[in-house]
This record gives C-alpha cells, structure tokens and sequence, in this order.
C-alpha cells in the first residue's frame, strides 16, 4: 500500500478570519508584514462570487518519466499519487497542486472531483489545468486553475510525485497545512504560523474602511479619506463610536 502524510489542520477560527479578510486584504497584510511573494500566480477563479479557504493539501507533479510510471490511466490505480491526496480530504480542505504549469494534463476530472465533493472539500486550485468541465460545473466545486483540458493526468507531460510535502505552486511556496484564501481576485498562501498575526494586522490597519468608503460614496475627498488622512481620524472615531465593530469582524 502506498502511504502519504496527513497535515496539521489550522485551528477553524484562524480559517475563518482569513476568509473575512478575502485574498486582497490577506495579501497586501502579509507584504506589509514582509511576506511578500503569497499570491498564486496563474490559477484563476472559474466560478464568479465563490470564495473560500482551508488547510492546504499539497501535491506535487514532476516531468513525466516512463520508467516511473505506466503511461495508462487505469494500470495500477493505487499508484496515482493524485487520487492519494483526495484520500486525506476532511471538511473545509484545499487540495492545491503544482502542476508546474501544464497546460495539457488534466489532474483531476468530475469522478476524482466527485468524491472529492463528497468529502466536504471547499475548493481546487491548480498550477495547471482540470478536466471534464461540463460535468464539473454541475458539481458546483470552487475551482481556482490555469484551463482546461480533455487529457488525463499522466497522458501527456507530467506525472504526480508526492503529496503533503512542501510545493510550488503558481511560483508561492505552499507548505502542508498553510492556509489557502481565494476569491475573484485568486489564490493567496497565508502561512499558518502568521495567521493570527495577519488578522489582528488587517482589522486594526484597515478598520476604517467601511467609514472611508461611505465618505467616497459621497463624493468627498479621495485624498483625506483614502488612505485615511490624520486631519480625518477624529471624524472617523466619532462615526465609530455609533457604529462598533461587529462581533466576530
């Protein structure tokens, strides 16, 4: 039997105040924080106004080596390292794969992507391409990838090599367990030792934005209230005193 690692999941709290934030926000937080290299490069939201995030389960593709690995699709199924990481999926897991880029490898199609529904995971994103479009956009999976394509997995280039080891995905390195956070605006890596940090950072330097956005609804002036200008502070802390941050923001 083939063995892969399962991750350590992040605490659901984290997961949940790192969708609050969106890909947007996580991102700009982390470059001020220095991280500055977190956006996935490459893999793009299929299905407007869907957005997710979860633990990462990573895997990883290589250039395809005949030797290594049985050119057909069904030869020794418990061989495909791709079916390996859908195995370790739990409710709210992100499967994300460097598929280095391939634009005509399929690594998932709607039976892998079906039990992978199944096992409540909230999303895909591929440094590379899915198959079975059609069939897959009746599953209603979140899906972040670079195409489609009507190849298998091992069909053409590349050939799964391991799962739950450090990848990289888009050009971001994607550690097993980091959180993923992906909207329309892409996929971003929030590594999970910084996600509490990028929370607090994000909710105390961007908390007026709701009041700065009122204001330029208004009309008022871009340059005293976007980025808040410290002539508008007092008006800002007054407006938030009849207007508290909500519980949970």
């Amino acid at each position: 039997m083939t063995h892969t690692p399962d991750i350590t999941r992040p605490p659901k709290e984290l997961v949940d105040g790192i969708l609050a934030l969106g890909a947007a926000l996580a991102s700009s937080t982390l470059a001020h924080m220095g991280v500055r290299n977190c956006h996935l490069l490459g893999p793009v939201a299929q299905q407007s106004g869907k957005a997710i995030a979860g633990p990462a389960l990573t895997l990883q593709c290589m250039p395809k080596r005949e030797d290594l690995y049985d050119e057909a699709e069904y030869a020794d199924p418990e061989k495909q390292l791709h079916r390996h990481v859908l195995y370790h999926v739990q409710a709210g897991d992100i499967v994300v794969v460097d598929a280095r880029g391939d634009m005509s490898s399929g690594i998932f199609g709607d039976m892998m992507s079906t039990y992978f529904k199944g096992r409540g995971g909230a999303g895909i994103v591929v440094d590379g391409c899915l198959r079975d479009r059609p069939n897959l956009s009746k599953l209603d999976v979140p899906v972040w990838i670079r195409g489609w394509t009507p190849n298998f997995h091992t069909q053409t280039n590349i050939m799964p090599f391991a799962v739950n080891t450090p990848i990289a995905c888009g050009g971001v390195l994607v550690m097993p367990g980091d959180i993923i956070v992906a909207d329309d605006d892409g996929a971003v890596c929030v590594p999970s030792a910084l996600a509490a940090k990028v929370i607090e950072e994000a909710n105390r330097s961007h908390d007026w934005e709701d009041f700065s956005r009122i204001k330029l609804q208004a009309g008022e002036p871009l340059q005293r209230y976007y980025p808040l200008h410290n002539d508008a502070r007092a008006e800002y802390e007054e407006w938030r005193k009849l207007n508290p941050v909500k519980t949970g923001k």
